[in-house]
C-alpha cells in the first residue's frame, strides 16, 4: 500500500508540482493538501498521514508553530520542512519544533525524494 503524504504550502502551484512529482515519479500517494498550519492540523487529524511536507512561511500559522503541534499529535510521523528560507532557519530551531529534515526548495526534487524515502524507511 502506498505511503500517505500530506503537503502543506500556501502556494497552490507548489502543491500541484509536489503532488505530481510524488505520485508520478515516486509512486507515493498524496492523501491531502493544506494551505497553512491550521489547515494542516485539521487535515492531519483526519488523514493520519505517514509523512508531512511542510512549508516554513505561511499565513495564519507558519511551519515551525504547526510542526510543534503536529509532532505532539502524531509523534511517529516524520515532518520535512520544504522551504526557500532554509538559510535563515537554525537547525536547532527546526529540531526543537519536531522537524526531521529541512530540504531547500532550490535543492531540487531528487533531494526531496531522498529525504522522503529515507524518513519513511526509518518510520517503519
Amino acid at each position: 500500500m502506498p505511503k500517505c503524504i500530506l503537503i502543506v504550502d500556501d502556494h497552490e502551484p507548489i502543491r500541484k508540482i509536489l503532488r505530481r512529482f510524488l505520485e508520478s515519479e515516486t509512486g507515493f500517494h498524496v492523501c491531502g493538501e493544506a494551505v497553512d498550519g491550521y489547515d494542516a492540523i485539521d487535515k492531519a487529524q483526519q488523514l493520519q498521514p505517514d509523512l508531512i511536507i511542510l512549508d516554513l512561511s505561511m499565513p495564519r500559522m507558519g511551519g515551525i508553530a504547526a510542526a510543534k503541534i503536529l509532532k505532539q499529535m502524531l509523534p511517529q510521523t516524520p515532518i520535512i520542512l520544504f522551504t526557500s528560507h532554509h538559510d535563515v532557519l537554525r537547525t536547532y530551531d527546526a529540531r526543537a519544533a519536531g522537524i526531521d529534515a529541512v530540504v531547500p526548495k532550490d535543492g531540487g526534487m531528487s533531494f526531496l525524494e531522498q529525504s522522503v524515502q529515507s524518513l519513511l524507511q526509518e518510520a517503519r
